[in-house]
């Protein structure tokens, strides 16, 4: 176990040096709490913030009882009979293109026959088998295989 020897003579050697040191040094002087006489920081930021709002709360709410009473008074115009249209509407209607869209197939009518479909054959051939072979190192090393 000489990896444990090296440690044990090697820590030993640094844990004498280390209290020959202590015992041979001066003492450094004791801290001074210079805490209660730091001064205060202050910082400054150079980004402005926005405005502050201030809401009013001494303005009177607006009661909804009030606003459904005026929606009663004047209540809304009935809508038009069934089969009469406003004039922007029917302009809107008369101005539109007829579509080309073919009236919907029944389920009568023949379908076209399906076209047959075509079959391949698959090839069928065995994947080729990889060799490898480790070669053996030759040259200033000798002969070893890595």
């Amino acid at each position: 176990m000489p990896l444990a020897r090296y440690f044990l003579y090697v820590g030993g050697v640094l844990l004498t040096l280390l209290l020959a040191a202590n015992a041979g040094l001066p003492k450094p002087p004791p801290a001074v709490e210079t805490a209660a006489y730091l001064p205060t920081i202050r910082i400054h930021s150079a980004r402005k913030w926005p405005e502050r709002i201030v809401f009013d709360t001494s303005a009177p709410m607006v009661r909804v009882a009030q606003a459904a009473d005026s929606a009663v008074v004047n209540p809304p115009a009935p809508p038009p009979p069934a089969g009469v249209l406003p004039p922007d509407l029917r302009e809107a209607l008369a101005q539109m293109q007829p579509l080309d869209v073919s009236p919907p197939q029944s389920a009568k009518q023949a379908k076209p026959a399906p076209k047959p479909q075509r079959r391949l054959a698959r090839n069928h051939s065995p994947r080729p088998v990889l060799l490898a072979e480790r070669r053996t190192q030759s040259g200033w090393f000798g002969q070893t295989d890595w």
